[in-house]
């Protein structure tokens, strides 16, 4: 196995970005002996320089006594993961086929045509990336455009010149109320599918999704918005940044919980019923904005 190390070149991991081998050592002592060991480890150098350097890879190859090839076929397997530099903006295009039959290689045209570069490049002052995915877990909405985490629904060529400011400005920084590019969820518990949503108390122009949390010894109710991208909350106690809270169903009063974590704070993750089929997890530690979004109705 290790003498088929050396075929993987600097052909297929660019330069770039790299990390001093103390750092990549703490990351190693840090997980020693936790499940999913290596996945978390490359998780933390990603998320250091932006992507998977050879050498750092390389150090981890050495100290977990793991082919080279093995760790490549990990950072290939798992779309998470780069092996290039990446720009300070992803762009992920769904070319699926739900995506593809409603002119999704279309979009993905319009990109690179705006961008002048190809799928699978990086924009010349290094801002943007542009890439193409098998999937991205919201057929329904197709065609699909994600931007740093946030998903664009029906995506059409006259949306593409907006969807690249947004990229240049910021995403988060875009005023969500009234945003035509944006969507709501209509969510319920996944213990008593009892719907969550309080057409009542509206956040962002859209009826809230409502919910009872506990912390430290303080329970209360708290509404969080329904459209998809906006992390705005209103509640009746005060959760202070970092801590991580427990939800409860207001109607059944069964705590809503995963069975997996946060791949960003290892916190519990929230999974919530969208309508229509499909499923929405939120990470339960405030301030924290990870989110997953499977509308083909995966398991959590």
């Amino acid at each position: 196995m290790r003498n088929t190390d050396s075929r993987i070149n600097e052909s297929s991991m660019a330069k770039g970005k790299t990390m001093e081998p103390e750092n990549i050592f703490r990351i190693l002592e840090k997980h020693n002996g936790d499940r999913g060991e290596i996945i978390s480890v490359l998780e933390d150098i990603q998320r250091s320089c932006g992507y998977l350097p050879e050498d750092a890879l390389r150090v981890v190859a050495k100290q977990t006594a793991r082919s080279l090839v093995d760790l490549y076929g990990v950072a290939t397997f798992y779309r998470s993961f780069s092996l290039k530099p990446r720009g300070n903006h992803l762009l992920s295009v769904c070319s699926g086929t739900a995506c593809h039959v409603r002119n999704g290689l279309t979009i993905v045209e319009e990109f690179e045509r705006q961008l002048k570069i190809k799928a699978g490049e990086t924009t010349p002052d290094k801002e943007i990336s542009l890439e193409t995915v098998n999937c991205l877990g919201a057929c329904a909405l197709g065609p699909i455009v994600v931007l740093d985490g946030h998903y664009f629904s029906n995506v059409d060529t006259t949306k593409v010149k907006e969807i690249l400011k947004r990229a240049r400005t910021g995403v988060d920084r875009v005023d969500v109320k009234g945003d035509h590019l944006m969507f709501s969820l209509d969510l319920s518990c996944p213990r008593c599918h009892h719907r969550l949503m309080d057409p009542i108390h509206r956040i962002d122009g859209h009826p809230s999704i409502r919910m009872s949390v506990s912390f430290e010894q303080k329970h209360g109710d708290v509404w969080l918005s329904s459209l998809y991208g906006s992390d705005h909350m209103e509640s009746e106690v005060e959760v202070p940044t970092d801590t991580v809270t427990h939800f409860f169903c207001p109607h059944c009063h069964a705590e809503i919980t995963s069975l997996v974590n946060c791949i960003e704070c290892d916190a519990p993750m929230v999974p919530m019923i969208v309508s229509g089929g499909g499923t929405i997890q939120i990470c339960s530690r405030h301030g924290c904005r990870e989110h997953w979004l499977d509308l083909n109705g995966g398991i959590f």
